[in-house]
């Protein structure tokens, strides 16, 4: 009889071993500590820019001259340079830009008898707020403010006259973030000059549509 009761204590301790060191392994495996997944930081648009853009302007210009041809259409290119800065709140951006760019936008008719008048943009300016909203490196956007540019009317054997006109411009585009601190930019902008005195001693009007596309320096 002892001999069986000390025989259960045995196998009793033998049990209790195994179990405490089985508890032990267990909880040395829930400890071990797990690979963290590593964050990856946001896109921010926060900061200033510089850059250069460049596309092509296709619009409308008419003369309110009596003997005027009732309008023409006016194209041509166009290339400058871009100033801006953001501000990043969130996912929504906010900034300012403005750029001037040589222009080469213009367009002629015949007017009256045996004349032709043209209208030229060769300078155009803006300046314009920006509001956009960042899908990380990727940020479509609207934008308006002011426009500022010369109107040159000419009538061919007769003269010109050039006036520096204000007006608008609005618009929207892309713009997406490429490697390092360079981003690139694709926009439309629609700007009107209104009207400018021609030579005639009537005025001539001048709008138009912007296609550019742009790459510019974050600092």
């Amino acid at each position: 009889m002892k001999r069986l009761v000390l025989a259960g204590i045995a196998a009793l301790s033998v049990l209790t071993t195994v179990g405490a060191a089985n508890a032990a392994d267990i909880a040395r495996r829930q400890a071990m500590p797990t690979k963290a997944i590593p964050y990856v930081q946001g896109y921010n648009w926060t900061g200033g820019y510089v850059g250069l853009n460049g596309g092509y302007g296709f619009g409308r210009s008419d003369d309110s001259a009596p003997f005027a041809s009732g309008g023409f259409r006016t194209s041509g290119g166009v290339v400058g340079g871009t100033l801006g800065y953001n501000y990043q709140v969130g996912q929504a951006v906010f900034g300012v830009e403005g750029d001037i760019d040589w222009s080469n936008i213009r367009g002629s008719a015949t007017c009256g008898a045996g004349f032709s008048c043209e209208t030229k943009n060769s300078w155009l300016s803006t300046a314009r707020g920006r509001v956009g909203y960042a899908f990380d490196r990727f940020m479509p956007y609207v934008t308006g403010g002011l426009a500022v540019g010369d109107i040159k009317s000419s009538v061919s054997g007769v003269g010109s006259s050039t006036n520096t006109k204000a007006g608008y411009a609005v618009g929207g585009g892309v713009e997406a973030a490429l490697a390092g601190p360079w981003t690139a930019k694709v926009e439309y902008l629609y700007a009107d000059l209104g009207r400018g005195s021609s030579i005639l001693g009537s005025d001539t009007k001048f709008n138009t549509s912007l296609v550019r596309a742009g790459v510019n320096y974050r600092f």
